[in-house]
């Protein structure tokens, strides 16, 4: 399967925006909303017109200014993640939002999962009546941050035009968010066991990685709504088989993780795997 680094995918976003730029000046395009903006940043609302099914694809794209950032689906210990309303009158309805690989940023007592360049969040619609006229109105809420963190919420109101027109100019783009995602689990590259301690204090991961090395991968564990874990207990990399104990500092009272289901990200070298992780 070939692969993309990371920095190559960056110089492709920078590619994708500035043909955007060069080609959006002047008024609006209908599946493209203009650029809301704060003082960390700006974002807008790209929105393709339903297939046969109903399904609509979108994204949110957000800019945040040098120096500043915004936040992944669980942010770390302080941060807001991405909130996407769309209005009950559009006849539209949010599905699914995906994640762009995000860094994992720490100094001193900032422990952020974020973003410190452009991100396109790739958004999943599903239309109620495909065969009407549709306008996608939505609300936009996210934390942009530096030394200090702002709200940034907006409203978008976009037109959905007729699918049978040719739209290389979102396609390029929401071709290149689909880029940013992780992979999923693969022969090479996956968790082949997660077991916890019996305490609870613990998640022990074996791990498949795609390539050799010595260099132990980055971890971001999603458990319930509003957490995330990263502090290992223990690393062992032995080329491309990883073992790790993620410490599990905090649960919600009385919660019971049998019949649930949590989520690892592990970003090794260039490449990154999300997997869902399923208790018994």
């Amino acid at each position: 399967m070939t692969t993309i680094s990371f920095e190559f995918r960056r110089l492709l976003y920078t590619a994708v925006c500035v043909a955007a730029l060069a080609t959006s000046v002047g008024p609006v395009r209908a599946e493209m909303s203009g650029w809301a903006d704060n003082q960390g940043g700006r974002m807008r609302l790209i929105a393709l017109p339903p297939d046969l099914d109903g399904t609509m694809r979108g994204a949110l794209q957000i800019e945040p200014r040098p120096g500043w950032i915004t936040y992944w689906r669980e942010p770390g210990n302080s941060g807001i993640p991405p909130q996407i309303t769309v209005a009950p009158e559009s006849g539209i309805e949010l599905k699914a939002i995906r994640y762009p690989v995000p860094k994992h940023l720490v100094d001193g007592k900032i422990d952020d999962i974020a973003y410190d360049a452009p991100v396109l969040l790739p958004l999943t619609f599903s239309a109620t009546d495909a065969s009407r006229p549709l306008e996608l109105k939505a609300s936009a809420f996210i934390g942009i941050c530096k030394d200090i963190c702002i709200p940034f919420q907006a409203e978008f109101s976009l037109p959905v035009g007729s699918a049978n027109q040719s739209r290389p100019e979102e396609e390029a783009i929401l071709k290149n968010a689909e880029a940013f995602l992780p992979e999923e689990p693969s022969s090479q590259f996956k968790v082949t066991s997660h077991t916890f301690s019996e305490d609870m204090k613990q998640l022990r991961l074996q791990v498949a990685l795609p390539d050799g090395g010595d260099t132990a991968p980055e971890v971001i564990l999603t458990g319930p709504n509003g957490y995330v874990f990263t502090r290992k207990l223990m690393n062992k990399r032995d080329g491309k088989n990883f073992s790790t104990s993620i410490a599990i500092d905090k649960l919600p009272k009385n919660y019971e993780v049998a019949g649930k289901s949590w989520s690892v990200l592990i970003i090794d070298g260039g490449r990154a795997m999300e997997t869902p992780l399923a208790f018994d």
